[in-house]
């Protein structure tokens, strides 16, 4: 139904958006929709036992497919209106589904309020990355959970939604924001050991192929860009990225942390881990470092997704 011409415009011209112009407003942006229906049937779920779980594989089931069926509707809809007004608005749509500006943008933040030395508004920025409690997080351990969450980013906030859309088109890249929105909000242990399982074992599995690919693409970047090391970048990453807790997110930021020669640690009993070797401490210009990886793995990926839309096009 959809071309592949028509796509490669699409994909192409929302990159273009989202590098020129960033996020849309929250009260117009489908993954704020995402979480309020998340957060409105998580209010309302068990918490506990097999109720849970079942409850949980509903939720994930429903919404998947029902954002992955909406996107279909509204593409077909605008299609028949026209081919200018699918690539457009289609673009519009799709530049929702990932975002490269907005990590650039709070990396390089708390990369500035480093260098001032304001801890405060480092611990303030945090969240906005990382999941752990920042109220106690060292100028160090900051700038180190800055990298890993750039490094982890690389794969679910454009990576995984360019694949996916180049595979499946916009009911692809909507279905995959909603499974990654629905790990974001409830695939944690604790509260949501039952509820969550079902959305992060799914996350797991829909990220199995682009996070290895993102690894990958970082490791070859990591032989273009100045500070890094790309045989270091590939043995690390070889050699620790099961050490996390999720079978994917150790790719990438294992990845990173041969390249640049520092050890990337996170301090939990349950989920802690430490990547690469500490050959040099730590510092805030890494969160650049870490940045520039991100751009060139970015090209290379949109490289990619645009010859994976190609091929779809011609063969279908």
């Amino acid at each position: 139904m959809f071309s592949g011409p028509d796509d490669l415009a699409v994909l192409a011209l929302a990159v273009l958006l989202d590098l020129t112009l960033g996020e849309p407003p929250a009260r117009l942006h489908p993954t704020v929709w995402m979480g309020f229906m998340v957060g409105f049937l998580e209010s309302r779920a068990p918490k506990e036992g097999f109720a849970a779980m079942m409850a949980g594989l509903l939720i994930t089931l429903c919404l998947a497919c029902f954002w992955g069926a909406a996107a279909f509707l509204v593409a077909w809809g605008l299609k028949e209106i026209h081919t200018i007004v699918y690539i457009v608005v289609g673009a519009v749509l799709l530049k929702t589904s990932f975002s490269v500006r907005l990590l650039h943008k709070e990396a390089s933040l708390v990369r500035a309020y480093l260098d001032d030395g304001d801890m405060s508004q480092v611990r303030a920025r945090m969240p906005s990355l990382v999941s752990r409690d920042p109220s106690t997080l060292t100028a160090e351990q900051a700038t180190a959970a800055t990298v890993e969450s750039v490094s982890e980013n690389i794969n679910d906030s454009f990576l995984a939604p360019w694949l996916f859309f180049a595979l499946f088109g916009l009911p692809g890249a909507f279905a995959y924001r909603m499974i990654n929105t629905l790990d974001s909000m409830i695939g944690y242990r604790g509260v949501y050991e039952y509820l969550g399982k079902a959305s992060a074992r799914l996350d797991d599995l829909v990220n199995l192929i682009p996070a290895r690919l993102a690894g990958f693409l970082l490791v070859v970047s990591s032989g273009f860009l100045p500070g890094q090391q790309m045989g270091r970048a590939w043995r690390t990453m070889w050699q620790h990225h099961s050490r996390t807790k999720s079978p994917n997110a150790g790719w990438t930021m294992s990845g990173i942390a041969g390249a640049l020669g520092v050890q990337l640690q996170k301090v939990d009993p349950e989920v802690g881990y430490q990547l690469g070797e500490p050959e040099r401490p730590i510092e805030s210009k890494d969160i650049l470092r870490s940045i520039q990886s991100m751009y060139l793995v970015g090209l290379f990926g949109i490289a990619i997704a645009l010859a994976v839309t190609f091929a779809r096009g011609n063969i279908l």
